[in-house]
């Protein structure tokens, strides 16, 4: 048994990647010899083997690996396992793919480009070519006169004509973009008013740049004549949208706009309430939102398909009356995530239980009172002023700096029985109690 043990263990360690593929294990006690005191760099994907788009990275990521062989180092991590690493650079989704540069290691920077090979391969092209610009006495005047000009940092995303059709065009993201040309003068003194609102809508609306004169098509498709030229993407956009933006030039002109047009995306949207079966999705629905509303409903042993549905249908109802909050709703059955149930110190008091969780400050309140629509409604609005009792997440059910979610297949809408026992015969056995022998 031993032995078998011993050969199954790198595979059970590493589900993703095998060392024939290129793509380095690591792990806490090996990060720091492997990518930290290297001189190479490094591209590391923190993953989870549960997530779905985990799962959906691994051709392409073993693709970089080969693509880059020579190049860079690519490493995994597997966050359910090494909790130390996720921890220390703020990992809260999966994947999340970081770049230790040549330089200073101790500042990886976050990936956030297509997920695909050669998107990998044209980050690390532009970080070997900013490396031997630094070596060779700084950027040339060209690339720094350009990155000024056009105001591309880390927060801001450079849009051509190759990828703006997939970043901007029938995305899920919201999008504010700015078409310049490198001479505008108004386009400079834009550029850090516009890092400074990319920055402060970070995960919330996306700021992208197009040097208009360099990417033509995609400026003749939407009239730019002038520069610079501003336009509002809502999600799912096509090449005939987007709303030309008047509004002043400063960061908290274009931050008020911003707040106020994901406003109305939002409010546009009839709010979903989700069954939560895996980390993603519960981190999907809850990112980036004021308050995320769980509902922990009975067993559908103890409460049918009619009587859940008539529970699902009140939560619609109060959704609905908060589609202008920026709230997540999610339902879970009682039992099916214990360590979430631990999380809220949820005890046996019976279903359903309503809780609100703030996820920026991992902080949340549980409802007392009645489980329907203007219960639940007063308990939010208590919430949303401040009024309750509110409680710190237990730290030791949590998965790094999330809640600790199990995978788990979703409800089929049906009913559900419990399994019949089969009858005891109790006929040979004698319950007299008075004819027991001392």
């Amino acid at each position: 048994m031993r032995l078998i043990l011993l050969l199954f263990l790198p595979v059970w360690i590493n589900c993703f990647y095998t060392s024939s593929d290129g793509i380095a294990e690591l792990t806490d006690s090996n990060f720091d010899s492997k990518v930290l005191k290297s001189d190479r760099i490094w591209v590391v994907e923190f993953y989870a083997p549960h997530c779905g788009h985990c799962k959906s990275l691994v051709p392409e990521y073993k693709k970089a690996a080969k693509l880059l062989k020579g190049i860079a180092s690519i490493g995994s991590i597997d966050g359910t396992i090494q909790k130390a690493l996720p921890s220390k650079y703020g990992i809260k989704g999966w994947p999340t793919i970081k770049i230790f540069g040549l330089g200073d290691k101790s500042k990886p920077i976050d990936y956030d480009g297509p997920r695909t090979a050669k998107g990998i391969a044209e980050v690390i092209q532009k970080t070997i070519k900013k490396t031997l610009e630094e070596r060779s006495g700084g950027k040339s005047k060209k690339s720094e006169k350009s990155s000024k000009k056009s105001g591309i940092s880390g927060k801001v995303v450079t849009l051509t004509d190759s990828n703006f059709e997939k970043l901007v065009l029938n995305s899920k993201d919201t999008w504010m973009v700015e078409f310049f040309a490198p001479w505008c003068g108004h386009c400079q003194k834009l550029a850090p008013e516009w890092e400074k609102a990319a920055k402060a809508m970070a995960g919330k609306i996306k700021f992208g740049t197009l040097d208009a004169t360099a990417h033509q098509s995609i400026s003749r498709k939407f009239g730019i004549q002038g520069f610079p030229t501003i336009k509002f993407f809502a999600p799912g956009s096509t090449s005939s949208d987007g709303e030309d933006y008047q509004g002043g030039r400063t960061s908290s002109e274009l931050i008020s706009y911003s707040e106020s047009k994901l406003e109305d995306v939002v409010n546009s949207k009839d709010p979903e309430v989700i069954e939560g079966t895996s980390s993603d999705s519960i981190q999907e629905t809850c990112q980036n939102r004021q308050l995320c509303i769980f509902a922990f409903l009975p067993s559908i042993f103890d409460c049918q398909a009619k009587c859940r549905n008539e529970k699902l249908e009140i939560l619609r109802k109060v959704a609905q009356n908060f589609k202008k909050r920026s709230f997540g709703w999610a339902w879970l059955e009682a039992g099916a995530q214990s360590d979430v149930e631990k999380a809220f110190e949820i005890g046996d008091s019976g279903y359903p239980v309503v809780v609100a969780m703030s996820p920026s400050k991992l902080k949340f309140a549980t409802q007392i009172g009645q489980f329907s629509v203007d219960g639940i409604k007063e308990f939010l609005n208590s919430v949303t002023y401040g009024k309750g009792r509110v409680r710190d997440v237990q730290p030791a059910r949590l998965s790094g700096n999330w809640l600790k979610i199990v995978e788990t297949a979703p409800w089929d809408g049906l009913d559900k029985e419990l399994p019949i026992v089969e009858d005891i015969d109790l006929s040979d056995i004698d319950l007299d109690s008075s004819k027991s022998e001392l």
